[in-house]
């Protein structure tokens, strides 16, 4: 049985849908240009997930204070939502405001 504890993994990346190279801190789990995604991990930072399809960011909720973004993976349709980040791109987190989750 796989452990629900979340793994810190320090990776950069290059976003594979807007081609912004991104310094990861170990908590990065998408681009904080587009706010873009991949299906990679079944629990964060395993990277076990076998997928590999893109995350669209589909919606934002604010919940305690927190932005909290919606993805939905374009290959698979798996649900997912992360806390946004302090660098992520506040037009795109704007975007997303309008859509329904």
């Amino acid at each position: 049985m796989q452990s629900k504890k979340f793994q810190r993994k320090i990776e950069d990346f290059v976003c594979l849908h807007c081609g912004a190279k991104v310094a990861g801190t170990g908590y990065t789990d998408h681009c904080p240009k587009c706010l873009w995604s991949l299906h990679v991990d079944i629990n964060p930072g395993d990277r076990a997930a076998e997928c590999r399809g893109f995350m669209e960011p589909m919606g934002l909720e604010i919940k305690s204070g927190e932005k909290i973004i919606h993805y939905q993976c374009q290959k698979c349709g798996f649900k997912h939502r992360v806390k946004a980040g302090e660098d992520d791109n506040f037009e795109a987190i704007l975007e997303l405001t309008g859509r329904g989750i």
